[in-house]
């Protein structure tokens, strides 16, 4: 396949369109993609739910946006369906009204995803797929390949701190990095040169019904991978990828796989190790963000940057001082006696694997936890494992569900998860939360989820800074 230089959009969509209209333009990927189209000279308008953070720097950097679904905030100029394309993620609601009037009336709508395939059709697209790890994996890629001779593109779903960003553009580079999003089977919309598959654990059984569903949603995203393309995933998941005869299949993993790591050991906190390739050794190699679960994360990274071209310098480089993202396994007070750390962990295995890179940082502090559980449906169906999974806390204060896009499930609540959790727990609200900080005695203060929990995190972090002044 001829790869070109990351295309303008307007080629692309053949200057059918000068307005774009984002509905749910508070997401991250679709604040991603609502970034690229103002960078691309578009008059860009979005609706959102709620005025958060990420909003606020839309609105920064020239994006307006309303907070009231209804037809009546449409700007005028978003109203001839000859000019305006409409972007809408799958998680606004079927009923929402400015949804249906755009569709009513005839409009171009598209779905996220769409989008992001035609961005992709004629890039070496880079796609990230997995119930878990994927958003690191995508940023660590990125970073590697942006930061180095051979450049990309990325829409990532997360805040990169390196950039302070979701999007990385370099009109110079065919190469694009995207987070492949198994929720409403958007990445079947992908066709990528090469795939990773991070995870397939049990996730989305509201969309897919069953775990081999999922697994198949899986098998149809790898079938996909274009002539000539790879796939890595990771070793010792159960899983058999189906691929074209022409895909080259890689694995990876902290011990075993194509790629792997040697002599894994920690220097002030932080992970230095050698890093094992088909072709030899790279060694003395510095992970620039902790915890033993992005040691994984980075396992893929590099792979996917060392087969792209990033020269062995620059991978050293770039892997020291790759600075993490937003809401992933973020300090915000690192204290002889008290540490906090936010994470967005919101299903069981990212919550075992969060929890226990922390307490191998921290093997002899009290571990406390702050568990906010995101989805009536996840909750039903992973009660029991997230309790197996926040048990390897020391102390859990436990938060109502929060629901997103859903409606309440009868008899669904935290108390599910708190009646099964093995170490001491309790139910809190914000307000308690509050109160228990002044005084509580705290080690080592984990928050986590992926609902509005991290609208706590400025006000948990300054009380905990007040309590050591």
């Amino acid at each position: 396949m001829d790869f070109k230089p990351f295309h303008n959009i307007k080629h692309i969509m053949q200057n059918r369109f000068s307005h774009v209209y984002f509905i749910g333009i508070g997401g991250i990927g679709m604040s991603a993609l609502a970034r690229y189209f103002n960078t691309q000279n578009f008059s860009v308008f979005g609706y959102d739910r709620t005025r958060s953070t990420l909003t606020q720097k839309l609105e920064d950097e020239g994006i307006d946006i309303a907070y009231t679904d209804s037809v009546d905030v449409i700007p005028e100029a978003f109203k001839s369906k000859n000019k305006t394309l409409v972007i809408y993620t799958p998680a606004i609601p079927k009923d929402a009204v400015i949804l249906n009037w755009f569709r009513n009336q005839g409009f171009e709508v598209m779905k996220r995803a769409e989008v992001l395939g035609l961005l992709t059709q004629t890039q070496q697209s880079i796609c990230v797929g997995g119930t878990h790890g994927k958003t690191t994996i995508s940023t660590m890629i990125g970073h590697l390949l942006y930061s180095s001779e051979v450049g990309c593109n990325a829409f990532l779903g997360g805040i990169s701190q390196n950039y302070n960003s979701n999007l990385l553009v370099n009109a110079h580079s065919s190469k694009v990095v995207i987070e492949a999003d198994e929720f409403d089977r958007s990445f079947l919309h992908l066709h990528p040169h090469t795939a990773v598959v991070s995870a397939i654990d049990a996730d989305h059984l509201d969309i897919y019904g069953t775990h081999d569903e999922l697994i198949k949603a899986f098998q149809d995203f790898t079938s996909q991978i274009v002539q000539d393309g790879i796939l890595l995933y990771k070793h010792g998941l159960d899983f058999t990828p189906r691929v074209n005869e022409d895909v080259e299949v890689l694995t990876y993993n902290v011990e075993e796989g194509d790629f792997h790591v040697e002599k894994l050991h920690l220097v002030d906190g932080f992970y230095h190790f050698d890093f094992v390739t088909p072709n030899g050794v790279i060694p003395n190699m510095v992970l620039g963000v902790p915890g033993r679960v992005n040691v994984e994360n980075a396992v893929a990274a590099l792979a996917v940057a060392y087969m792209h071209g990033v020269d062995l310098d620059e991978l050293r480089y770039a892997l020291a001082s790759f600075k993490g993202i937003h809401r992933r396994f973020q300090y915000h007070v690192r204290q002889e006696g008290l540490v906090y750390i936010d994470d967005y962990a919101h299903h069981p295995e990212e919550l075992r694997a969060t929890i226990s890179s922390v307490r191998s940082i921290y093997p002899d502090k009290k571990i406390t936890g702050i568990f906010q559980p995101h989805l009536f449906s996840r909750t039903k169906d992973f009660a029991v494992g997230f309790a197996e999974s926040l048990a390897l806390l020391d102390e859990l204060w436990l938060m109502d569900i929060y629901p997103a896009r859903e409606e309440p499930i009868p008899g669904v609540t935290s108390e599910l998860i708190l009646k099964e959790v093995a170490c001491p727990a309790v139910l809190v609200t914000c307000e308690q939360i509050e109160e228990k900080l002044k005084e509580a005695p705290l080690q080592v203060l984990l928050t986590l989820g992926a609902g509005d929990i991290d609208r706590l995190v400025p006000k948990v972090r300054d009380l905990l800074i007040n309590r050591t002044i």
